[in-house]
């Protein structure tokens, strides 16, 4: 290590990047003591294409959407590590540009967020039904993809998720939905066109949000006061079921945080190196191989969910293109990680 102490980490200025970066900040503080790492906030193009579907990209959408300044930089040396959701990090890095560490996965798995019973009607909701009229939907504890009613309406911008609740159930109506999660829940809470959304179950925690044994959103009660008091709270009656990998698979890389850094920066990549969990590493890699392979994006209807066996990884995909479904899955050893991926999408290709 040479005499460099100061490091810069750049994020997203969304609550939930600042979570996920505030957290590599303390973990490099705790483990480096003798080293400052201050956070730089960056917008990215997708942060400010607040009015743009995201369900529906086309050619005027670079990708990169939510990466692309924190690169810039990287590359520039205004930064020196990079944090992101994995899962918006693009398979194909810029030239001179990592992937320095994967930090431990968090809950890969998508909840189902909508009203409770126990909510009153959203305003603009008729107190007297007429025939024709959509009543929106509330509904009790444990509710899943299969006891939404007919016709309801799931918004939600992720393709790959649009993609499963079509194939699942062709009946429900998708809708987009933009914001970040405080707005989408708000979004939920308040609007009677909308009866449910689906999150990330990572980004809740990260957030501290928790679902109670009943089943309601909640900060998460094993903060302590102060903690709390920095926390936004979600709006009160919305229910939340976590959706298993088996009902829905994740998106690639989804609840990973991923570490980009310069390459040939030896200072920096042995620190991003003690913050890397290998087992997450090996699994990611196998879906990032995949997600390639697939020549598609964040954005694109694939999904995949990889783990570590003992000494193998397991890797489950998914794609839904032209408006199919074919899944498949394998296992190889864990140095075999890419070739796995590789495999998967000439099966579904």
């Amino acid at each position: 290590m040479s005499s460099k102490t100061s490091f810069i980490v750049c994020t997203r200025g969304s609550a939930l990047a600042l979570a996920q970066s505030r957290r590599v900040q303390q973990d490099l503080a705790l483990l480096f003591p003798g080293f400052s790492f201050e956070l730089k906030i960056l917008k990215t193009t997708g942060d400010k294409l607040q009015t743009a579907s995201l369900a529906n990209p086309d050619a005027s959408l670079p990708k990169g959407l939510f990466t692309k300044e924190l690169e810039v930089a990287l590359l520039e040396n205004q930064a020196d590590i990079a944090v992101h959701s994995l899962k918006d990090l693009p398979t194909e890095l810029p030239e001179g540009l990592v992937l320095g560490a994967v930090t431990s996965r968090a809950d890969v798995r998508d909840v189902l967020i909508y009203r409770s019973t126990t909510m009153a009607p959203p305003v603009g909701t008729a107190v007297d039904w007429s025939p024709g009229a959509r009543i929106p939907f509330r509904g009790k504890p444990l509710c899943r993809l299969a006891g939404l009613p007919a016709g309801a309406v799931v918004a939600t911008s992720s393709t790959r998720r649009a993609a499963q609740v079509a194939f699942a159930r062709p009946d429900l109506r998708i809708v987009p939905i933009r914001g970040n999660v405080g707005t989408r829940l708000q979004k939920i809470a308040e609007s009677p066109e909308i009866d449910a959304t689906l999150l990330a179950a990572a980004g809740l925690v990260r957030l501290n949000l928790d679902i109670s044994p009943q089943g309601f959103l909640r900060v998460d009660p094993r903060l302590t006061k102060d903690e709390r008091a920095g926390v936004t709270a979600p709006p009160p009656h919305l229910l939340a079921t976590l959706i298993d990998p088996e009902e829905m698979l994740p998106a690639v890389g989804q609840g990973a945080v991923g570490l980009e850094i310069r390459s040939g920066d030896p200072e920096v990549a042995a620190l991003c190196q003690v913050l890397n969990h290998l087992n997450t590493h090996h699994a990611v890699t196998a879906e990032r191989a995949f997600l390639r392979a697939m020549g598609g994006g964040c954005q694109s209807p694939v999904a995949a969910y990889a783990r570590v066996l003992g000494h193998q990884v397991e890797l489950r995909a998914a794609s839904f293109r032209d408006g199919t479904g074919k899944r498949a899955e394998g296992r190889r050893p864990v140095r075999e990680a890419t070739a796995l991926g590789e495999s998967l999408a000439a099966q579904l290709r």
